[in-house]
């Protein structure tokens, strides 16, 4: 559903990649202007091997410049208009010269 609402250009213009490979990894969704990195955890992520996983792979994306937004699975779903609220404000505050 996320996918929808960021496809095409349709948030401020940006073009964003679904399940873009960076390195190793792969991102749920990537705008390469922004340097922006958006993932949706799912109900695995809670296990805690999983966690540390996670934590280990953003740290060593953000380390190449990076930047993270991360929701649950349950916000995608479910609150869709406020995360791409939040996503939309934190392109705001880049585009603004607000974040580094």
């Amino acid at each position: 559903m996320l996918w929808n609402r960021l496809k095409q250009k349709q948030l401020r213009g940006y073009t964003f990649n679904r399940q873009k490979p960076l390195g190793n990894y792969i991102v749920d969704f990537y705008c390469k202007p922004l340097n922006l990195v958006i993932e949706i955890d799912g109900a695995s992520h809670h296990f805690e091997d999983i966690m540390v996983n996670d934590v280990k792979r953003q740290q060593i994306l953000e380390e190449l410049g990076l930047s993270f937004l991360r929701f649950t699975e349950s916000q995608a779903r479910f609150d869709l208009d406020n995360v791409v609220w939040d996503i939309d404000r934190w392109v705001e505050a880049f585009e603004e010269g607000d974040l580094q």
